[in-house]
């Protein structure tokens, strides 16, 4: 299985203000939801916009493919795989770097999450992070813990949230400020809005 080709990624600028990463997990086979998301998402990178990367938190990866090459969307992929992603040699985790930040992403499966966070925020503990994006709940998800950003964009293909339906999240990250995390809901005929949650 092959996932989407980072050679199509966006230009890498070297002065940005405010880099954005656009964060979603859990397709579920939902191509139609995901190919709604990247239409949205080529509009909001370079020159139009600063989205200059995306993380995929697992649970639908052999869709990112297919859904990449319809719409044309191309970026620099954050990708690991979820306890759906049967057949595929993908991380677990991944830590990296962004616009000053240091992110750790996993799908979340192997952290009890049903249970609370104390392993998730153990882990970003062991990872320095500063902001944790994971998936798996299908609700999404923001709060502060002990100085570090927990993120969870909701579910692209099968939501759980009684608030609202599909979703993903953009985070910006301006220069020397907090990070801003907004979230997006994917409605009728592929329609996105911004959502409070």
């Amino acid at each position: 299985m092959s996932v989407p080709d980072a050679t199509h990624a966006a230009p890498n600028f070297l002065v940005m203000d405010n880099k954005k990463l656009l964060v979603f997990s859990d397709s579920h086979g939902n191509v139609r939801a995901l190919k709604a998301v990247f239409n949205w998402a080529k509009d909001h990178i370079p020159p139009n916009d600063t989205i200059h990367a995306a993380a995929f938190l697992g649970d639908g990866i052999s869709d990112l493919e297919f859904a990449a090459d319809e719409t044309g969307f191309y970026t620099d992929w954050k990708l690991v795989m979820g306890n759906n992603d049967f057949g595929i040699s993908m991380p677990e985790t991944l830590t990296f770097d962004f616009a000053e930040h240091h992110f750790f992403m996993c799908h979340g499966h192997r952290y009890n999450l049903y249970s609370g966070y104390s392993f998730l925020i153990n882990a970003a503990k062991t990872a320095e992070a500063d902001a944790v994006l994971f998936g798996h709940s299908h609700i999404p998800y923001y709060k502060i813990v002990n100085g570090i950003a927990f993120i969870n964009p909701g579910s692209v293909g099968r939501p759980r949230s009684n608030k609202i339906g599909a979703s993903f999240a953009v985070i910006e990250c301006p220069l020397d400020k907090p990070l801003i995390v907004k979230f997006f809901e994917i409605g009728l005929q592929g329609k996105i809005k911004e959502v409070k949650i």
